[in-house]
């Protein structure tokens, strides 16, 4: 069973506030354009003869002025629309260009279904040679017409929390010591390198929690179970002293090569763990200085973020080393976890943000985030997986 995964927090789907004052998710701010270019056509039947009236001045205004003036609307009009589409597929080339796709010929189609069309095709393409894609925006300011693009990583509801208890048992047993010294180079990469919070760290949000947990316990009415918390909180905090001490050791990141080249399978569960290792350390090759925050969203860096958007749960309370992922003391902290985020709106997750609006785009991507991710999953499953199994 995978307990990186196993405790859902909240009914959570991310949504995106739509700025209308900016932009259109597909052209609903274009279309309104259209009204002011339609003209009545002329009709074939003649006019009814009438005879003027002592206002006969005043319907001569009427009748030669308002067309004259609906006429000078209409070019505006035209010319707004004309430059609107210029930027569009001007925008349109260089967002096939950066994701490599093929756009779909739509300039023959009349406005608006031309830039409805390029839009769906556009979205469709990305949806399927890009599986971080979360959605195209066109953007409107008061001098051009440009894409947006969101490349997003998508976490769900899950709690990346790598348990240290079932590493700290794994060193102390002779059959699995040499597989956990792999293991505490996995975790020192994690650590130094990868910036994943630790529990026994205070500016860490674990440390708090755990804090809040130690305080409930002293201030309840003592029972038969208290003796059996406060051991718990305590051998939590005392091993996840001892392992920060070994994770600090940078040694571990020098042999982290050698140490996966000499280690020798016993049986599936060494395998299995050989393997992530060996994922660990060629995302350390790849990758030598990237932090699991490097993508981390900023309100600066969304286009036309809404001040009035909801809360969201930062990264660094989902992710994080902890003592442990069973017992007592964990089922009190996931139940906190969780009434604490329902309170929220979204959970922040790994985003890029690109702006097709002819400057220079970078060729960034989410790839390290997705080997990343599938990797703590399977060292939280494997720790989760040797602690329920052991004799």
């Amino acid at each position: 069973m995978n307990y990186a995964t196993q405790y859902p927090i909240g009914n959570y789907q991310h949504t995106t506030t739509e700025n209308t004052t900016a932009t259109a998710p597909t052209i609903r701010r274009v279309r309104t354009m259209d009204a002011e270019s339609q003209r009545h056509k002329r009709s074939t039947e003649r006019q009814t003869e009438i005879c003027t009236n002592s206002n006969a001045t005043n319907g001569f205004l009427k009748c030669a002025f308002l067309p004259k003036l609906k006429t000078v609307q209409s070019v505006q009009a035209c010319k707004k629309i004309a430059k609107m589409e210029r930027d569009f597929y001007k925008s349109l080339s260089q967002l096939a260009e950066h994701y490599d796709i093929e756009p779909l010929q739509t300039k023959d189609y009349g406005y608006p279904y031309n830039i409805a069309l390029a839009m769906w095709d556009a979205e469709n393409k990305l949806k399927k040679i890009n599986v971080n894609w979360d959605n195209l925006r066109l953007v409107q300011d008061s001098k051009r017409t440009f894409f947006t693009s969101e490349e997003r990583y998508s976490t769900g509801t899950t709690l990346y929390y790598i348990p240290i208890v079932p590493l700290f048992q794994m060193l102390n047993d002779p059959k699995r010591k040499k597989t956990a010294q792999l293991l505490i180079s996995v975790c020192s990469y994690l650590y130094h390198i990868v910036d994943i919070p630790y529990y026994r760290q205070e500016n860490s949000y674990l440390y708090w929690m755990y804090e809040m947990m130690n305080d409930w316990v002293e201030q309840d009415d003592c029972t038969e179970e208290t003796d059996s918390y406060i051991a718990e909180i305590v051998k939590a905090e005392w091993i996840g002293e001892r392992i920060e001490q070994k994770l600090f050791n940078r040694i571990n990141l020098q042999v982290f090569k050698q140490r996966l080249n000499n280690f020798k399978t016993c049986d599936t569960f060494d395998l299995e763990c050989k393997k992530m290792a060996r994922n660990a350390f060629a995302l350390y090759a790849q990758y030598p200085h990237e932090s699991i925050f490097r993508n981390a969203p900023r309100p600066e860096e969304a286009p036309y973020n809404d001040e009035n958007d909801s809360e969201t749960v930062g990264m660094e309370k989902y992710i994080s080393f902890i003592a442990d992922t069973t017992g007592w003391l964990y089922e009190r902290l996931a139940d906190s976890i969780n009434n604490e985020f329902n309170e929220y709106g979204a959970m922040e997750e790994p985003t890029i943000f690109k702006s097709f609006d002819g400057s220079s785009i970078t060729k960034t991507n989410l790839d390290f985030e997705n080997r990343l991710f599938s990797l703590l999953d399977e060292l939280c499953t494997l720790l989760y997986d040797y602690k329920t199994t052991r004799k």
